[in-house]
């Protein structure tokens, strides 16, 4: 594969990652501070539907695509921007895993307090404080690799 392509497949899947996780975060964000449970069931199931969909191939996609594109650039793998980057993704994906394991547990939860028509437990309220607590620091690392992407500094 030449590198142009695979160049535009790193990069379209990398804003698959990215736009996909801010977007689904923004709408649980959201759909959790409305109050309405039937809401929060909805939006919960899809987003954890977009993760499997979406985020979940582009995070396979990305240090496949990557290493092979620096592999054609040529770059040496100790170059800090290389280095920091993997570093940077490492943090998000150790932040990401615990938040797919919350999403599907909030869904579940939303789901069944829709279903009999009660509140949402206090166990819901804690995993969402939880899953938002690690999206902030998962959201930054890949800004921050963006940069580097882009920027290559040296």
């Amino acid at each position: 594969m030449d590198y142009l392509t695979l160049k535009t497949i790193h990069v379209l899947s990398s804003v698959l990652l990215v736009g996909t996780g801010f977007g689904t975060a923004f709408y649980l964000f959201f759909a959790n501070r409305s109050g309405s449970v039937a809401a929060i069931a909805v939006v919960s199931r899809l987003v954890v539907k977009a993760d499997w969909w979406f985020t979940t191939p582009a995070v396979v996609i990305q240090p496949l695509t990557g290493a092979y594109l620096i592999h054609l650039a040529g770059y040496p793998l100790d170059a800090l921007w290389i280095v920091a980057s993997i570093a940077l993704y490492g943090v998000a994906g150790l932040c990401w895993l615990p938040v797919v394991w919350y999403q599907i547990r909030m869904g579940r939860m939303a789901l069944a307090a829709h279903e009999q028509g009660t509140p949402l437990p206090g166990r819901y309220w804690h995993y969402a404080r939880r899953w938002e607590m690690l999206g902030y620091p998962a959201f930054l690392a890949m800004v921050m690799v963006y940069f580097l992407m882009v920027a290559k500094p040296v």
